[in-house]
């Protein structure tokens, strides 16, 4: 199985890596200059946190919107028929299914950390907002419209939003030490620095 996932994460991250790059680039000058010219304060775990999220977000819309050359089936307005289709455990299963939780799991989490804070009617209400958004834009450009795809990434988003709310309650009963900003700088370099390495491995 998690061979299988990360087998899809990379054929996804290869077609995906181009437009991510440029824009990163882009992204990244324009906030270094706005932190530049305004003096601001710079926390590093947080730019990095910033980091993350934007990448995230790219990948997510490159994703969505790239053509669909696989689908065999036309749309579908009937919750759970497409989840049905598939074999427990198996490839198709685990890409449509498990992937379609796994693409908005760090939506959720993004979501509760960035905007809707403890309020779980707002995070639902946005992670399902951006679900609906996508379906509705990939119906518009000839790819194919899923209820059961809204269901899943809202499923996804929600566990996202939990984990958060998990985080957040550790994060309030850790020792002081680990809520240092050294403490924490130092983690989301190691984090960055991880990341970069899993991001060369999935290019070879």
């Amino acid at each position: 199985m998690l061979e299988s996932l990360y087998s899809n994460f990379k054929n996804i991250f290869n077609t995906t890596w181009p437009m991510v790059f440029v824009s990163l680039v882009i992204l990244v000058s324009f906030r270094l200059s706005y932190l530049y010219k305004n003096k601001a304060k710079v926390v590093l775990y947080k730019e990095i946190f910033l980091f993350f999220f934007a990448f995230y977000i790219l990948c997510l819309f490159q994703i969505v919107t790239s053509t669909d050359i696989s689908a065999s089936y036309g749309n579908n307005f009937i919750p759970f028929k497409e989840i049905m289709r598939y074999k427990p455990f198996s490839a198709l299963f685990i890409k449509n299914v498990i992937g379609n939780m796994l693409l908005f799991l760090p939506y959720g989490y993004f979501v509760g950390r960035y905007f809707a804070g403890k309020s779980k009617a707002l995070s639902i209400f946005l992670i399902t907002l951006a679900s609906c958004a996508i379906e509705y834009t990939q119906l518009s450009i000839g790819r194919v419209f899923d209820v059961d795809d809204i269901l899943l990434n809202v499923i996804g988003g929600s566990l996202g939003y939990f984990l958060f709310l998990f985080s957040n309650n550790v994060y309030d009963d850790m020792p002081k030490v680990f809520k240092s900003l050294w403490f924490l700088n130092t983690v989301f370099i190691i984090l960055l620095i991880l990341f970069f390495v899993f991001l060369g491995f999935l290019l070879t």
